[in-house]
């Protein structure tokens, strides 16, 4: 299966998927529209890359090169056509700590290290435990992450030059006050009206850029003194250049890097496989996780290697593509190469772009990445989903999406293990032979052996004693221990023991486990029927 994977991805990388429409054909008006909502995206990047480079503590630059490469190469040969990827918040808040106490150059050593256990994951096909997220955590997910990007938003209404980025909201600084507040938030209304309007006029030029545009213009042409993407870094740069990290190689850096690396690609990874899924039920496409990894993976590698800050999948981005119209990889590859060329040609005029018209595209994905529905289905859904929702979505803001996601999955684990624990018990009935039957109701597991062991009346119970498990499930270790402490209780006032009908995957837990005594022959009348006899004090291996 492994094999299957890199076939299909070397086969990806010889010959990129490019189909446009379902039945294949790229047609003008398909690539108009792929065209525009790749501009549309590549705008939106620039503040955002800018951003994250900030929070690692690293050159402008270093982001835009990330967002550049990083977003060719998924866009390429990616799991899910129309995701965008680029540097994210949340490896940016990784990054910083790193980039604080050894220098930038560990840190491309890390990225490289990071895409190299991304590729592994991809190749041991890990990306499909994404299945393993319940609802409940994707829509706390959905909502945190919708929460996050609009207090990234906050710190544009800063004074420039006084703003300390942060990785969930506003930092340090001052807000802006009087007519620069005014028209700060006129110009972000003014952009969100004209994405809510647009479509019902035309969609020949996607809401978004329409939004950005306008505003811009009026900016321009009026010559308004508002936040523009200049006031916070120039982007103007060359091509990048391959490097390898300037860090010594022994095992002294390997142990440096290695934790931030595991760190790293578990949570480029999450929010990636999360995004994957999400675009997938915009889009109805369904599959990709393994090629995700792998394509992440090696996009890391590569930016490592070219002086960028690594990244992943970016929610808020692929929601502007998606919503744009973008249903193909010609979307993202445009995004790329048209971030490249505002950094090589364009720089001037991008950064002549109001700040405001920007925040208003965000603050529109904010409001269609918020899943509204989930406010009113909170008092209708069993309350530990609800409690899981909201948790999520706390987590999310408070700390970061990898930490949100592996507490939700662990809440809901471990209330379906509390719900499977209760559901344990049995009926029982004396044959006229005068043997005692338990018919056990339910799994039996590490949550629900106590309950199991206590069922059983040792005491006044007949000599012969028969555990039918038709209805029930031996699960794991916690189980056969059970089983064992059941059985020596009845040895030990010498009493006999004898389970029936265990399902075949049973049969071989408890045949694996060497404890008690197994005969298939015991029980010919049925074929998945198994005795397990009994009869001494010392429980006997076979």
């Amino acid at each position: 299966m492994k094999n299957t994977v890199l076939a299909n991805f070397a086969k990806r990388l010889a010959m990129p998927d490019l189909s446009l429409m379902p039945e294949g054909k790229l047609t003008p008006e398909r690539l108009r529209i792929e065209v525009l909502a790749g501009l549309t995206v590549a705008l939106a990047l620039v503040p955002e890359a800018v951003a994250f480079a900030f929070v690692a503590g690293v050159h402008p630059l270093v982001g835009l090169y990330a967002a550049f490469m990083v977003g060719l190469v998924t866009a390429l040969f990616g799991g899910r056509p129309g995701m965008i990827s680029g540097a994210t918040g949340a490896l940016a808040v990784v990054m910083v700590a790193l980039v604080a106490d050894h220098g930038v150059e560990y840190l491309f050593a890390t990225v490289v290290l990071m895409g190299i256990l991304q590729v592994f994951a991809g190749v041991m096909q890990w990306g499909k435990f994404i299945r393993l997220v319940p609802h409940p955590v994707m829509l706390g997910f959905v909502n945190g992450l919708a929460i996050v990007i609009f207090l990234a938003q906050l710190t544009q209404f800063k004074v420039p030059g006084t703003t300390e980025v942060s990785g969930h909201g506003a930092g340090g600084g001052e807000w802006l006050t009087g007519l620069p507040l005014y028209m700060m938030l006129g110009l972000v209304a003014l952009t969100m009206a004209i994405i809510w309007l647009m479509p019902k006029v035309s969609k020949v030029v996607p809401a978004p850029l329409a939004g950005i545009a306008v505003v811009a213009a009026i900016v321009i042409g009026f010559g308004l003194d508002v936040p523009r993407v200049g006031d916070m870094a120039s982007i103007e740069g060359g091509l990048p250049t391959f490097h390898i990290p300037m860090v010594p190689l022994n095992l002294e850096t390997l142990q440096i890097i290695f934790p931030y690396a595991v760190i790293l690609a578990a949570v480029g990874l999450i929010e990636s496989l999360l995004t994957l899924n999400l675009v997938g039920e915009m889009t109805g496409k369904r599959g990709g996780a393994s090629q995700e990894c792998i394509a992440q993976g090696a996009s890391n590698v590569l930016t490592g290697f070219f002086g960028g800050m690594g990244g992943c999948a970016m929610i808020g981005q692929s929601m502007i593509n998606v919503k744009s119209g973008a249903r193909t990889r010609i979307a993202g590859i445009v995004a790329a190469l048209f971030l490249l060329s505002f950094i090589l040609f364009a720089s001037p005029l991008i950064e002549m772009i109001p700040l405001a018209a920007l925040v208003g595209v965000m603050f529109m994905v904010v409001i269609g990445t918020f899943a509204w529905n989930s406010l009113k289905i909170l008092l209708k859904v069993p309350a530990m989903d609800a409690f899981v929702i909201i948790l999520v979505t706390v987590v999310t803001v408070l700390e970061d999406l990898a930490v949100a996601v592996v507490v939700g999955v662990i809440v809901s684990a471990l209330a379906y293990a509390w719900n499977n624990a209760r559901r344990i018990h049995s009926r029982t009935y004396v044959t006229p032979e005068g043997s005692k039957v338990y018919q056990v109701q339910g799994p039996l597991f590490f949550g629900s052996s106590d309950g199991f062991v206590e069922m059983f009346d040792v005491a006044s119970d007949p000599s012969l004693v028969v555990v039918d498990f038709a209805d029930s499930r031996v699960v794991d270790q916690s189980a056969l221990q059970a089983i064992e402490a059941v059985a020596g209780k009845y040895a030990a006032i010498g009493k006999t023991v004898q389970l029936r009908h265990l399902s075949r995957d049973c049969h071989r837990l408890l045949n694996k486990a060497g404890h008690l005594m197994i005969d298939s022959d015991d029980d010919p009348d049925y074929e998945l029927a198994v005795d397990y006899g009994v009869r001494t004090g010392i429980l006997g291996g076979h």
